[in-house]
């Protein structure tokens, strides 16, 4: 599992609140209160007199993926590749933002540098991979599973999504052999029983979730996906 890192942003907040009484504003201040916004507006100068740093723009970019805003997320994940270009986590949040937007040249480029960023990790090579495959680029995708697992041999991301892409082209004998390489035999059926359901197969979806039960009677989800196909 890819770890994602956070950061918290800390920012001085200025506000002045006034309380209306016959339409007038009351601008009264104690000598407390100004004290207190003298010293905020201080805080606040020397906040903004920093430098910002890579990591600075990396949750800024965050905080603007938690508000749906695409594009300030992006732009604050540009800038901190501007810092530091091997900046791992906003090249991570780039390219996924890249693959689900499917602007897969952008993301391809991203995946790639994220990779090198990472010491050639296997995770990466499994992200590029799929996200290979869904631009329709499957020699690229295959080679990229495969440098994922000659990085990782025992890793199970790259042979698992291996094995489903091969799963999804037809190719079942030779997705089994990526599976069953990390992946008990019910987990296997199980993984191909899900490729096919979401293929629309469903009888074959139904004899896979069946073999990876009759291997594994405590394979719950497998009892769950059987019998929600039956009711369908």
């Amino acid at each position: 599992m890819l770890k994602r890192s956070a950061m918290v942003v800390m920012a001085a907040l200025l506000t002045t609140v006034g309380c209306a009484k016959d339409g007038q504003v009351n601008t009264a201040m104690s000598r407390s209160d100004g004290d207190k916004l003298k010293n905020e507006k201080i805080k606040s100068e020397m906040i903004q007199d920093r430098p910002l740093t890579a990591d600075t723009h990396f949750a800024a970019g965050q905080v603007a993926e938690t508000q749906d805003d695409i594009p300030r997320a992006l732009e604050q994940y540009q800038l901190a590749l501007n810092l530091n270009p091997q900046h791992a986590g906003s090249l991570y949040r780039m390219a996924l933002i890249y693959t689900a937007q499917q602007q897969f040249e952008p993301a391809v480029q991203a995946w790639k540098k994220y990779i090198a960023a990472t010491n050639n990790s296997a995770s990466g090579y499994s992200n590029l991979g799929l996200c290979l495959e869904m631009a329709g680029r499957i020699g690229e995708a295959e080679a990229a599973f495969k440098a994922g697992i000659n990085r990782e041999p025992n890793g199970q991301l790259c042979h698992v999504n291996y094995g489903l892409m091969l799963a999804r082209q037809g190719k079942l004998k030779e997705a089994e052999q990526q599976l069953q390489t990390v992946l008990t035999p019910s987990e296997v059926h199980y993984d191909l029983a899900s490729v096919f359901e979401l293929q629309g197969r469903k009888d074959q979806a139904k004899a896979e979730y069946q073999k990876s039960i009759e291997l594994d009677p405590e394979m719950s989800d497998a009892k769950a996906r059987l019998a929600a196909l039956g009711n369908d």
